[in-house]
């Protein structure tokens, strides 16, 4: 599939369907694989590419009924890069980031999945801005991560880790470590990627805080 190459809000959707998940982050750029089998979703997915192919990723919040959880106010527009199904109906998609959004309404149902009209405004310089990262806090980052690992029993490829891209790196932190949903938020909507590096050598310094325990952001 064609990626498209969006350089202006206007040329965003006003409104879309969101897919709410719980700790499922995309960030501007990023890539992210999904498995889809919820009726409702494969509906959405079916309209979206008939359509322009654009979902947005929102954090479920834990509270409201299982069928319809509170969304977080700020999510990623994705655009579905990759496509296939399954012999058992189940779709698998990759979703590219375009651009996050912050959520101005949420519309009346008028199909089984949900739909937002969004505000582009506070996030418009995902489309345009490369961030000019900080070396230093690179070191930083990697120090605190490994900390985390040592206090949580966990094993990580160094090479892979010493080798990755600065953004893919704290990216991929952001999105796979198993912090609680409102402080994966905080990361997404961190104002770039400095910002989100910050965020995550502070929340390692926080579980540290904790003696590595998870139970103490309960």
């Amino acid at each position: 599939m064609t990626e498209r190459d969006i350089q202006n809000i206007e040329d965003l959707p006003d409104v879309f369907p969101v897919f709410p998940l719980l700790g499922a982050l995309l960030f501007p750029q990023g890539l992210l694989p999904l498995n889809i089998f919820e009726p409702r979703y494969l509906n959405m997915i079916d309209d979206a590419m008939q359509g322009d192919r654009y979902i947005g990723m929102v954090q479920a919040l834990g509270a409201g009924p299982k069928h319809h959880p509170e969304i977080a106010p700020v999510g990623t527009l994705g655009e579905i890069v990759s496509y296939s199904e399954t012999q058992d109906g189940r779709y698998l998609i990759t979703l590219r980031g375009v651009s996050r959004f912050q959520i101005d309404e949420e519309l009346p149902l008028a199909a089984p999945y949900r739909e937002v009209r969004a505000d582009w405004s506070v996030y418009e310089r995902d489309l345009t801005e490369t961030d000019v990262l900080n070396p230093k806090f690179r070191d930083e980052l990697v120090s605190e991560m490994d900390g985390y690992f040592e206090r949580n029993n966990l094993a990580a490829d160094r090479t892979s880790l010493e080798d990755a891209p600065i953004e893919a790196l704290v990216n991929a932190l952001a999105a796979g470590f198993p912090f609680a949903p409102i402080e994966k938020q905080a990361l997404l909507e961190a104002r770039d990627l400095n910002s989100r590096m910050e965020c995550l050598i502070a929340l390692f310094r926080m579980d540290d805080a904790g003696n590595g325990d998870p139970k103490w952001r309960n």
